[in-house]
């Protein structure tokens, strides 16, 4: 009944069962849950919305995880590996649009020749922007060398998404050896913290396997750990990856959709000053779903500014929208989807996570 969602939605904190009752809210309760959520954001990060121009600037991946569509084994990929020039271009487009910050993301490579090439690009990408853009690093895991590298070079968030806080959920999505490790996952978000980048970590919500009490203790988990941002969305199988299954063995994908939804809004009701992405795979299933993210918590979107003919063999999972776009289209799309969501955009600002600076100052 709603008028236990209401009582819960009052306290402080929330114990897991208080979590589980909450995701487990019906139509009528969620909206309790994002009223909340709209409320806590206004009051505690603002209406602005910050951009970060994403550059998905290789597909080519070492790691074979279960759920990926660039997943080292699938064989009916093509890959591609942007050069320096193609990905120095799409900073100056971020730049010179006042995006403020931008994200380097590819498919996980460990290897001299790629932390090398990964250190020079921060640092022309600092010189070309007279060290006015901010930068975001998601490259999986490294060493803590590999990070500090990083770090000196010029890049100060980091997202490394763990994708379930369950040890047992994430033996079955990910291969069991080596190279898909739980422990060091959780290791190398530690390091990324030590360091002292804005860390970032999140989780695909609808999985086969999950439950709500899983997704209870990845919420635990990320306020436990004082994470500074999260990337968060629904599961979106791919063909090609074992983890494919008929439609009627998955969770449909608007109950995986609400289910996000209402993980980003408990996020933002728990941890209020963190930022949230308002990910690209909620649109792939709801035409409107980066804008409903913003209006229960998010407050960053990611423009994608990877040059088009690449984007559509980045391929994480099935029907990932924009693809046959230029970064033109997408800006313009996305500044008129922010205004109806009611928000506005923090053109210009690096807009880092309070979070990192309150957790800093303890």
């Amino acid at each position: 009944m709603s008028y236990d969602i209401k009582k819960i939605l009052e306290k402080e904190e929330f114990s897991r069962e208080d979590l589980i009752r909450l995701l487990s809210a019906d139509e009528k309760e969620r909206k309790l849950i994002y009223a909340k959520a709209a409320e806590t954001k206004a009051e505690h990060v603002g209406k602005k919305v910050y951009y970060r121009g994403l550059i998905e600037f290789s597909n080519i991946c070492g790691k074979n995880c279960y759920y990926c569509g660039i997943r080292r084994d699938n064989r009916n990929i093509r890959r591609y590996n942007l050069g320096d020039r193609e990905i120095l271009k799409a900073v100056e487009f971020a730049y010179n649009n006042r995006y403020a910050s931008v994200v380097l993301q590819s498919g996980e490579i460990e290897n001299k020749g790629f932390t090398d090439r990964i250190e020079s690009l921060l640092k022309e990408i600092k010189r070309i922007s007279n060290n006015e853009l901010g930068i975001t690093l998601s490259l999986g895991e490294q060493t803590g060398d590999v990070y500090q590298r990083w770090f000196d070079a010029g890049a100060h968030r980091y997202l490394l998404r763990i994708e379930s806080s369950s040890p047992e959920l994430y033996a079955k999505i990910h291969p069991d050896d080596n190279s898909h490790n739980f422990n060091r996952r959780l290791e190398c978000l530690r390091t990324l913290k030590n360091i002292g980048y804005q860390t970032g970590t999140g989780i695909m919500v609808g999985l086969p396997y999950q439950t709500p009490e899983d997704i209870a203790g990845d919420i635990l988990f990320m306020t436990d750990f004082e994470i500074d941002m999260v990337g968060l969305g629904p599961y979106i199988e791919h063909r090609d990856t074992p983890m494919f299954k008929p439609g009627n063995l998955l969770m449909p994908p608007a109950e995986r959709f609400h289910l996000a939804l209402k993980t980003i809004a408990l996020l933002r009701i728990i941890m209020k000053d963190i930022n949230i992405a308002a990910a690209t795979a909620l649109q792939a299933i709801d035409p409107m779903g980066r804008e409903k993210a913003l209006m229960v918590g998010a407050n960053v979107i990611m423009p994608n500014i990877t040059p088009g003919k690449y984007r559509d063999s980045y391929k994480l999972y099935e029907n990932k929208p924009c693809t046959d776009e230029e970064a033109e289209d997408c800006s313009s799309c996305l500044e008129a989807r922010i205004h109806m969501a009611g928000d506005e955009i923090g053109y210009g600002e690096w807009g880092d996570s309070k979070h990192f600076f309150r957790r800093n100052q303890k």
